[in-house]
């Protein structure tokens, strides 16, 4: 099997169907920019999530406890999975704080030392609302904790919206990518159509399926990449120059996983498979068909 054969076989069918393989490659272009901008601003929502998250702080405020059950309690929070850190705050220091954030009008009750010792833990950002409700019910139930408080209702609604949003985002490009690979699937069709008497004549002189499906493997491929590199110029256009410019106040959006090339890399190889797979399904089916069969 000759691959320059195949190769320019490929590229002469985008030739051959112009309309259809522009349509296809424009589409395919459209989906693979779409769900590279959707992964984009995903990862920069899912990481300001996690850094709200990062801020809600469970609070376990302590009965008048001696030093040593002060310490067991310590050790019991240390012990808990889902507990990162660890604070001791002593009845002082919440005075202290109480001065600096309300200032001098505070200052009789401040000296009166009446707020509670406390531990301010901090979590594991992965842990959800009811992994932390079911920590903090365990919490109360400890010996020498008088109440343990936490900002359950914005952590319930910042983990709503973000299951929302992850619900329809990963909807919509489950939708873009079966539109994409439909488009590609019809263009192929529409080549190997209008080639089908060679196709006919290849199988009279014996050419087997697969010698005769791979070109057409090969031009869903080329669509690919065009589809791919024009996405990928599109992303950094878009990032890098037109957010800036226009949207300057947005700031700049950080690349998933905090380099450029985990995207870049992805589109790319998405975009390949994604023609790869609409053409090579296509091949497989039309070439069996009964009006190019032998």
């Amino acid at each position: 099997m000759s691959i320059k054969y195949i190769v320019r076989e490929g590229i002469t069918g985008i030739q051959r169907t112009k309309l259809a393989a522009t349509t296809s490659i424009f589409s395919l272009f459209v989906a693979v920019l779409l769900l590279g901008l959707l992964t984009r601003i995903g990862f920069n929502v899912y990481s300001q999530a996690m850094s709200i998250k990062d801020l809600i702080e469970v609070e376990v405020f302590l009965l008048d406890v001696d030093d040593r059950t002060t310490n067991q309690i310590r050790m019991q929070l240390e012990d808990e999975e889902l507990v990162q850190e660890v604070t001791y705050i002593s009845k002082d220091s919440a005075s202290a704080v109480m001065r600096q954030e309300f200032g001098s009008g505070v200052e009789e009750l401040a000296e009166l030392n009446f707020l509670p010792a406390s531990f301010r833990l901090s979590v594991d950002t992965d842990a959800g609302a009811d992994q932390i409700e079911n920590l903090v019910s365990k919490l109360q139930n400890v010996r020498g904790v008088d109440e343990v408080e936490y900002n359950e209702a914005l952590l319930r609604v910042m983990e709503s919206n973000l299951n929302t949003f992850s619900l329809i985002g990963g909807g919509i490009g489950i939708l873009i990518l079966l539109a994409a690979l439909i488009l590609v699937y019809n263009t192929i069709r529409l080549t190997i159509y209008a080639k089908r008497d060679l196709i006919r004549a290849m199988k009279l002189v014996g050419a087997t399926n697969k010698f005769i499906r791979s070109p057409f493997i090969i031009e869903g491929v080329l669509q690919g990449v065009i589809a791919g590199s024009l996405a990928v110029l599109s992303i950094f256009v878009i990032f890098e120059f037109a957010i800036p410019f226009y949207l300057s106040d947005l700031g700049t959006l950080g690349w998933p996983l905090g380099r450029w090339y985990f995207l870049v890399g992805g589109m790319m190889v998405l975009s390949i498979l994604m023609g790869w797979w609409g053409s090579r399904l296509a091949a497989s089916r039309f070439i069996k068909e009964s009006y190019i069969s032998s």
